[in-house]
């Protein structure tokens, strides 16, 4: 018997020695040319124990295999030891890998892996071998995972994901894997008090709060996109190991995250409290760090029992420039004798190329030449040109780069260079239009293609034709008996036209409407000194339509007629009256070869018989609030503007035709915000809402609530007209299922509603819940574990545990009806542990969840009990 035991002894010891030392682990690479990649395979084993490896095998996915010795060894806290393992592989073509390192295997006692001592260990990274995508590294994982945790507080960690292509990271909970790199059978995530998550933006593995003690494993995937596409995924496999203790972790100052410019001077300061008064050690873990040539600092400033700060700088220099932000890990560790915990919170830094400075956009010809400040950097590619019709509102913030669609820009044109000063739009060689006002904004781009900050915006047009017109502006407003008084610089530099002698001749034509092409010949003007600059065309109807001028300059040298120079073109400015709810809206129009830089309002005092301004613009449109429905008011505009170009007119002012309308009640009162929330226990849905303009209650005197129960395309029905405009909530019960998607319209007095609000679609009632205590003593009450549901759950994987972790009992019915019984008895009294998976619908489809939890089993007669339940 002795011998038996020993042998046994000596087995178990064995297993452990091969087993247990394994902790976390990924896998990342570098890409060294088309085919040839670096692999850097990462684990965290335990130092305690005697398992240690020189080598991993490594398995490409492409039906071969390598070994792959270790590099180098470095210990950690909490007998942590971090080896990394490097080998080099060429694979055999395009395509798409799973490279997967096993070794056998995992710790014992893993409490969310059964029987994890039998378990391989394995991680496991996806590689896309694609030469249209360009050459990709992997991001890798900057902060190594041997933190632990504490029973009843938050625990969180972050891997300090840095991609050096500057590639976007998202992040996602995925299941432990086995050998070959399969999901782990019945693997389960942690038991949390309310959730364990991680955030897909800022990669916080959030774990609130642990349920319980023991050891854990998880595994988050690091999903790695490019243009839109998924090219990579790396998967860290971590252990989690949860402590009772009186010790609290230490609290991280607020952090803010920022946007700043090449060369600006990121400087502040970080601070971290402990309640313990504990020491307290700060670390910054972040690709920047390492970034060369100019790589951030963190250095301490001040430590003493229960607080530290230090002190963060950077300037960030070109090189750093890149369209995703810097994530920035900052860690405080304390140093208690009990328990070591921490706290971990991120920033992101995302670093802008600064704006270039145009500085001129002239026209010439039927091209336009911008010219603008060096950029002060060689670390550029070049600049893109980006152009709209007419002056833009666009005033980018801090953190936005390059030229948005929905500015109205589009793409003119790019140019290599990082000295490059000056571009000329030829719009492809087909040159630009007369009459158009184009505006002009630039940007510095960036070897990996990041666009700087947009430059200041610069408006220029082309000039057409010779006489130079000045002035088109309206004289009388009438149907009939309109009139326009017309103007034009006297040309110069004649006599540098040979032949162009005299006499001279200008043929004035007209079409209707700003944009028309049908002329009619008005006009003609004999002169030998061309100092007839000036025309009256009347008998015109101004009053419903603006009009397009040209004027042809004709040398009328007897024997030698000729057109001299290009044809001028020029319209009147004319304006739209759109009436709306006490207000009038107004869009102009003109077809003129200078810029106007302002366009200033006129309205008609009836008190005065004057007119008033009433407001200015640079823009196409305007508004006029604040006016009476059901009263006539009359408007004229006046336009400043000039050419561009040296010596040619500035300081022009042309107006407009008189325009009148009534202002009426034709449009919808504001959109609410609404908000929705849930009383499970209830069973009803609070729908409230609010307008962000409280001008906007004015306008309302009833609402309409909608409603449907599923999350698809379905349109919403009309559930309640509420005909108060200060009521603010609805409480809906829609049933059973406390779920669906709501959405709201103001209505006013004239029977004008409002758009759509945002629909809110709401399903956050779980109707699932299991007693914490049952009793199965025969005695007619409480003899079995029955699961609150509803008809929302359509199955459940249930399953109970003794404290040996031996499974005792297991269904798929939703409401669970357990008699206590294992094998045919009741099995003994105490706490029981289990875990349950439920599948419920939902407005979105069938979805699952987990729960887990203590069951008290009772089986004493004559005692009453009140369950709790647990959801």
């Amino acid at each position: 018997m002795k011998k038996i035991l020993a042998i046994c002894l000596f087995i178990v010891n064995a297993v452990m020695v091969t087993a247990t030392h394994n902790r976390a682990g990924e896998i990342t690479y570098k890409q060294l040319s088309a085919l040839t990649y670096e692999i850097t395979i990462t684990t965290f084993t335990y130092t305690l124990s005697l398992a240690d490896r020189d080598q991993l095998d490594v398995d490409w996915g492409d039906n071969s295999m390598s070994t792959a010795p270790r590099v180098s060894r470095v210990v950690l806290p909490n007998y942590y030891q971090r080896n990394i393992y490097v080998i080099t592989h060429t694979f055999p073509g395009p395509g798409v890998y799973k490279i997967v390192v096993q070794d056998p295997n995992r710790n014992f006692g893993v409490k969310n892996i059964p029987n994890s001592v039998n378990v391989v260990f394995s991680i496991a990274t996806t590689l896309t071998v694609n030469p249209a995508m360009g050459f990709n590294n992997t991001p890798v994982l900057l902060n190594p995972p041997y933190d632990k945790a504490a029973l009843g507080y938050v625990f969180i960690h972050n891997p300090a994901a840095y991609d050096p292509d500057g590639d976007s990271l998202s992040y996602a909970l995925t299941t432990c894997t086995r050998e070959d790199g399969k999901p782990i059978e019945n693997y389960t995530l942690p038991p949390a008090t309310r959730s364990i998550t991680v955030d897909p933006l800022t990669g916080d593995l959030i774990w609130d709060t642990p349920a319980d003690t023991g050891i854990y494993n998880v595994a988050m995937e690091i999903q790695e996109w490019r243009n839109g596409k998924k090219i990579g995924s790396v998967v860290r496999d971590m252990q989690i190991e949860v402590f009772v203790t009186s010790n609290k972790p230490p609290v991280n100052g607020p952090l803010s995250s920022i946007c700043v410019e090449a060369g600006e001077i990121v400087d502040f300061t970080v601070s971290a409290t402990d309640e313990n008064n504990d020491r307290i050690s700060l670390r910054a873990t972040s690709g920047i760090f390492g970034l060369q040539p100019c790589p951030a600092l963190f250095s301490g400033i001040d430590s003493v029992p229960g607080y530290s700060t230090a002190r963060f700088i950077w300037t960030p220099c070109h090189e750093a420039v890149r369209n995703q932000p810097y994530n920035i890990i900052f860690k405080a560790d304390d140093d208690n004798a009990e328990l070591k915990l921490s706290d971990i919170d991120n920033m992101t830094i995302k670093v802008l190329g600064p704006p270039p400075e145009l500085l001129s956009a002239v026209p010439e010809g039927k091209f336009i030449r911008l010219t603008w400040s060096p950029y002060g950097t060689a670390v550029i590619a070049g600049f893109a040109i980006y152009r709209r019709i007419g002056a833009s509102t666009f005033d980018p913030d801090s953190c936005t780069s390059g030229v948005p669609a929905s500015t109205g820009f589009i793409k003119a044109g790019y140019i290599d260079g990082s000295s490059t000063v000056e571009f000329t739009d030829t719009n492809n060689g087909l040159g630009l239009d007369f009459g158009e006002e184009y505006t002009y904004r630039i940007v510095a781009v960036y070897p990996n293609g990041t666009e700087s900050k947009s430059s200041n915006e610069l408006t220029s047009t082309l000039i057409s034709g010779i006489p130079v017109i000045r002035n088109v502006s309206v004289r009388n407003t009438h149907p009939e008996n309109g009139s326009i008084y017309l103007a034009w610089k006297k040309p110069d530099r004649l006599d540098t036209i040979p032949g162009a002698a005299g006499p001279y001749e200008y043929l004035i034509s007209r079409a209707q409407g700003v944009a028309g092409d049908d002329f009619s010949f008005i006009t003609s003007i004999t002169t030998t000194d061309l100092n007839d600059t000036v025309f009256i065309d009347t008998l015109i109807n101004t009053r419903d339509y603006g009009h397009l001028y040209k004027i042809v300059l004709w040398n009328r040298s007897p024997g030698n007629e000729f057109v001299i120079g290009d044809t001028s073109y020029a319209s009147s400015t004319y304006i739209t009256l759109s009436p709306g709810d006490r207000k009038m809206r107004f869009v102009i129009s003109r077809n003129v070869p200078w810029i106007n830089t302002a366009y200033d309002f006129f309205r008609y005092n009836e008190t005065t018989s004057e007119y008033d301004s009433v407001g200015t613009t640079n823009q196409l449109t305007f508004t006029d609030p604040g006016l009476e429905n059901g009263l006539n008011y009359c408007y004229y505009v006046r336009s400043t503007g000039g050419y561009q170009k040296a010596g040619l007119p500035v300081n022009l002012i042309n107006f407009s035709q008189t325009a009148c309308a009534v202002p009426v009640d034709n449009e919808p009162p504001c959109v609410p915000d609404i908000r929705v929330t849930s009383n499970c226990e209830e069973l009803y849905n609070t729908v409230s809402w609010s307008f962000a303009d409280s001008t906007c209650l004015d306008d309302v005197v009833g609402y309409k609530i909608y409603y449907k129960l599923k999350f698809d395309d379905s349109p919403l029905d009309t559930i309640k007209t509420i005909n108060d405009k200060y009521q603010f909530s609805y409480n809906h019960y829609p049933g059973e299922i406390i779920a669906g998607c709501y959405g709201v319209k103001a209505f006013d007095a004239n029977g004008n509603e409002s758009l759509m609000s945002t629909v809110v679609c709401i399903d956050s009632c779980q109707f699932y819940e299991i007693p914490n205590v049952f009793t199965p003593n025969n005695d007619g009450k409480n003899d079995k574990l029955v699961a609150r549901t509803s008809g929302l759950v359509e199955k459940v994987d249930f399953k109970i545990f003794n404290r040996n972790g031996l499974l005792i009992f297991s269904t798929d019915r939703p409401r669970i009806e357990w008699d206590g019984t294992y094998r045919g008895d009741i099995v003994s009294p105490g706490v029981y542990f289990y875990q349950c998976d439920v599948f419920e619908r939902r407005i979105t489809g069938l979805e699952q969840f987990h729960i887990s939890g203590f069951v008290h089993i009772i089986t004493e007669k004559g005692i009453e009990i009140t369950p709790q339940q647990t959801k």
